[in-house]
């Protein structure tokens, strides 16, 4: 058992931050300080197409401006590609994992229905394919991602949980019923990548010694994907809580997608960190 509580903020340097990320980094950094734990500020560039150097630095101006302080030093995960290489070859030598050379369109074109997310439930079409052809594929370089093998994955774990807390992150706890089959075989590691966020993140928070997972709703369903990875590779399942969203006057959630105004954009409208702190209802920081 974990005694000190640690908290996290990891954001992904692919655009400027945004109110919504202020509070899930204030939320995060106020109950650090009332529990005596740490802080702890990771940087998810394993994206690197979309990576920038800005707002890498971004981020450290932004938080500073919110008078946050973080442990040092910073995990950055393009630093940690041998690690999720070592994770996924684990899952591949487990039977678990099968590469998937479909492309977007086809997976589109063949969904069998939608994920929790709203988005195409693949079909498994590469599943069905021999290893002559996958061999071939590989040959005449295809690019493909890997998928989790659900089926074969929820027959070892069995029935699994989630430990999440329900009132705040520091209420007692919640044990409920992982549901990860509804996401099909999941991509753990993407095309022409090391990895993908949902094995990343687990491998992460294990690597930090997370106990806390606060983050937005938007994140919530993900999370019976990260617990069954979790049972998988024999790694900490940390407690959930998942915050509320925040959101544009017409209930939109901002988003950097949605070209959300960011805070380098409100301190150069004179709104200053305090008063994002009293927004939020952020008392004792």
């Amino acid at each position: 058992m974990r005694k000190q509580k640690i908290f996290r903020f990891a954001p992904s340097p692919n655009g400027f931050l945004h109110l919504g990320h202020a509070y899930s980094a204030l939320l995060n950094y106020q109950y650090a300080k009332k529990t005596n734990g740490k802080f702890i500020l990771r940087i998810e560039d394993i994206d690197i197409g979309r990576t920038k150097d800005i707002y890498i630095q971004a981020i450290y101006e932004d938080l500073h401006w919110l008078g946050i302080k973080w442990e040092s030093p910073i995990m950055l995960q393009s630093e940690r590609f041998d690690i999720y290489k070592k994770f996924s070859n684990k899952l591949h030598k487990m039977g678990l994992v099968y590469p998937c050379f479909c492309s977007r369109k086809e997976i589109i074109n063949n969904a069998i229905s939608k994920d929790p997310d709203g988005a195409p439930l693949y079909a498994k079409t590469c599943k069905k394919l021999n290893a002559k052809t996958i061999a071939q594929n590989i040959e005449n370089k295809m690019p493909f991602a890997l998928r989790l093998d659900m089926d074969k994955a929820t027959q070892i774990t069995g029935n699994i949980e989630i430990n999440s807390a329900q009132i705040n992150p520091l209420a007692t706890p919640k044990f409920s019923a992982a549901n990860p089959k509804n996401w099909g075989d999941v991509v753990i590691v993407r095309k022409n990548m090391p990895s993908s966020y949902h094995l990343s993140v687990v491998i992460d928070d294990e690597a930090q010694n997370i106990t806390h997972v606060i983050r937005g709703k938007d994140l919530k369903k993900a999370t019976d994907i990260h617990v069954i990875l979790q049972k998988l590779l024999g790694l900490a399942s940390p407690i959930y809580f998942h915050h509320k969203l925040i959101t544009d006057k017409a209930s939109v959630k901002l988003a950097k997608s949605n070209n959300s105004l960011s805070l380098r954009d409100l301190r150069k409208r004179g709104i200053s960190a305090q008063e994002i702190i009293e927004q939020f209802g952020f008392d004792d920081l």
